[in-house]
């Protein structure tokens, strides 16, 4: 057996044991955690559950596919000639990837780079936009708990502090890879430094097999390539996320209001908020478990009652992450019967003073 052929077995069991562990957490984090720490049990759950009717569901639905459709923005911003329908085929079928995963972002990278490649988009072109949507995603998400502890102080509710320090933890390190990005597409030098010390720490790893291109030379052709795209696509990038939070909250507000949580507005954000940067957490698909055990002890902490506030939290689980899985499916089926166009060589890129 050979040493490459060893390796992919060794990869390969690693990512059936995150699977199963992942899964397993979930579960675990669903059936015990959730009833335990919003103090209520799953029969007074599913009860309130009962109560939302099928017009109701129907419009969250509608809120969800329009929040998606708002999103679709920020990808065409991102990457010239994209249509807003491929956008939205290559958002749910990336995501659909993520959430049945632990740490399944990687996967919906690739599966967003595999489905941009057979429409005809360069690796460059797919590869910008897959940073730069990121780092767009970066400064929302640090912006929500920002936005939620000013409504908690206007509204003199504290945040408790586990997730007060989560929000500070969040912010910093979204905050450090702001700056890094800032810095690598305001100074040539900079980015320059940057690629170095990558070089640096990378070159123990990579002895054995050089590299075609070092990374301080691959950082400043993606400035190049990062500044081009910003130049024209921030507006658009910028409006689309602001639409697509926007219409995710409208959803958590009325699902609340339908179960019966009655809090005001900045109570309601900040669990919001809470819920967004939990999804990050890749110990589970999706974050699923650890999100909706947080939200909803936040939720209980604040006042809200503990049935009706994990069920709302339930609802919004199923309507804006469960959803996904299906559209997903849908996604790779439009894809899979669309025409492909075989994708051309990188372009050269564009000269940056």
């Amino acid at each position: 057996m050979t040493a490459s052929a060893d390796a992919s077995r060794r990869i390969g069991a690693r990512q059936v044991l995150q699977f199963i562990g992942g899964f397993a957490l979930a579960g675990a984090l669903l059936g015990w955690g959730l009833p335990y720490f919003a103090k209520t049990s799953w029969p007074a759950i599913w009860s309130v559950i009962g109560t939302v009717s099928a017009w109701q569901s129907l419009g969250f639905v509608a809120l969800v596919v329009t929040g998606l459709g708002a999103y679709t923005f920020t990808l065409t911003g991102s990457m010239p000639g994209l249509s807003h329908l491929r956008a939205l085929i290559v958002n749910v079928c990336g995501s659909s990837v993520s959430n049945l995963l632990p740490a399944g972002g990687a996967l919906g990278m690739a599966a967003t780079f595999t489905i941009c490649r057979s429409w005809g988009f360069t690796r460059r072109a797919v590869s910008t936009s897959i940073i730069v949507s990121a780092v767009w995603n970066t400064l929302f998400r640090i912006a929500l708990p920002l936005i939620a502890i000013v409504l908690l102080t206007l509204g003199r509710a504290e945040m408790p502090r586990i997730m007060r320090d989560a929000a500070v933890a969040a912010v910093a390190s979204g905050a450090a890879i702001v700056a890094v990005f800032i810095a690598v597409l305001a100074s040539g030098r900079a980015a320059t430094t940057v690629g170095r010390g990558v070089d640096r720490m990378l070159r123990p790893l990579t002895r054995r097999r050089p590299r075609s291109m070092s990374v301080d030379a691959l950082v400043t052709d993606l400035r190049a390539r990062i500044i081009d795209v910003v130049r024209t696509g921030w507006f658009p990038m910028t409006m689309g996320l602001v639409g697509y939070f926007a219409f995710y909250y409208l959803v958590f507000l009325a699902i609340m209001r339908t179960t019966g949580v009655e809090l005001f507005h900045g109570e309601l954000f900040a669990a919001f908020a809470i819920g967004r940067l939990l999804t990050a957490v890749g110990i589970t698909p999706g974050g699923v478990g650890v999100t909706e055990t947080g939200t909803a002890a936040a939720l209980v902490a604040w006042g809200a009652a503990p049935a009706e506030a994990t069920a709302g939290v339930v609802l919004f689980s199923i309507f804006t992450h469960l959803l996904e899985v299906p559209m997903g499916a849908i996604g790779w089926l439009a894809w899979s019967m669309m025409p492909k166009t075989p994708a051309p060589d990188d372009e050269p890129a564009p000269s940056v003073p």
